[in-house]
């Protein structure tokens, strides 16, 4: 009976025609949110298939250099991991850093790239980038310490004894260095200026001809990276006063660190860093980031880093950035203070 439905003692009731639009209405918004979040996840989970989608490119600087190595050790990797082909493409100076920049931010072009990326802007003029507007952190991969080393005839056996000597004799000791903004460079700056010493700079294209220039006798002084000076302290052809890093560092083992021999708050160490095109999408970044850490946390690609002077890092986007952020504001400052730009 309507009293019975109006009770709602039984499903068999009438309903007004109303109630009857309104389920409708209520039906036809339901299915249309199912059908959207479907196609939506269909999309997402497509286009997570489908990266990589042809093989990938990581840009670096010359062959045989320390950000080389990074690149093809991560490279190897990742095409392990990732299943499509990562090629190493090599070009000189700033040059890699522009050919990212152009590059589409699709994940498919990737840099390798040392300390010089994001301190150019403070040395060169004809810096055409923003280290920060215009590329996307993606990981810091590794650092390379260097050792203050020194020619056997030089009357010193520690950093103090060399500030001492260098004090007494200004501007007669010479230190080597590479280009311009390099690690053997800017280590050498930042002695100087926190010893208050006054040692010349000798430029030499690269580090092979500047610790030839050492071994030989023709300078004095020179930062290099702890690999490269091994060999020469190893057959007495060098000495080594002391390593780069805050902490004493296994890769130079039984030395102690340029801070703690008389100059408190010295570190310099080469640092190498892997970046997208900036806009790249968050989570391709996250995705790189998270296969990276995986190749650089291997213990075969960390022996061969750690042979080769190096020591692996894998650290998050946002800690690269942070680096970034501190490295311009220490060696800007530094770079400015001694006029070093457009050299």
């Amino acid at each position: 009976t309507m009293a019975e439905c109006e009770r709602g003692e039984h499903d068999k009731c009438p309903k007004s025609e109303a109630a009857q639009a309104s389920a409708q209405r209520a039906f036809r918004a339901a299915a249309v949110c199912l059908l959207t979040s479907t196609f939506l996840l269909t999309i997402l989970g497509a286009n997570a298939q489908q990266y990589p989608a042809r093989p990938i490119r990581i840009v670096t600087s010359e062959p045989g250099s320390g950000t080389d190595l990074v690149a093809r050790l991560v490279a190897q990797g990742l095409t392990e991991r990732l299943g499509r082909q990562v090629i190493v493409e090599n070009r000189g100076g700033m040059l890699s850093g522009e050919v990212v920049l152009k590059a589409a931010p699709d994940g498919h072009t990737l840099l390798v790239s040392g300390t010089s990326l994001w301190l150019a802007p403070f040395l060169r003029d004809s810096a055409t980038y923003d280290p920060v507007r215009d590329f996307s952190p993606v990981t810091l991969a590794a650092s390379a310490p260097s050792v203050l080393a020194v020619h056997p005839s030089l009357p010193a056996e520690s950093v103090r004894d060399l500030v001492a000597l260098a004090k007494s004799r200004p501007g007669e000791l010479n230190y080597s260095s590479g280009s311009t903004g390099a690690p053997t460079h800017l280590s050498a700056e930042l002695f100087k200026s926190m010893a208050g010493v006054d040692i010349v700079r000798i430029t030499y294209k690269g580090t092979g001809p500047a610790i030839n220039a050492l071994v030989a006798g023709q300078v004095q002084i020179m930062f290099v990276t702890t690999s490269t000076a091994a060999p020469h302290v190893r057959a007495g052809r060098l000495k080594a006063l002391a390593v780069t890093t805050a902490q004493p560092s296994a890769l130079a083992p039984g030395l102690p660190t340029v801070a703690a021999s008389g100059l408190p708050g010295y570190e310099a160490t080469a640092l190498f860093a892997l970046f997208a095109p900036a806009k790249t999408p968050a989570s391709l970044v996250k995705l790189l980031n998270r296969e990276i850490a995986q190749v650089l946390g291997s213990p075969p690609v960390r022996e061969r880093l750690f042979n080769a002077g190096t020591e692996a890092i894998g650290s998050s986007p946002q800690e690269l950035a942070a680096t970034m952020r501190s490295d311009m504001a220490k060696w800007g400052k530094l770079i400015r203070a001694a006029g070093l730009r457009g050299q």
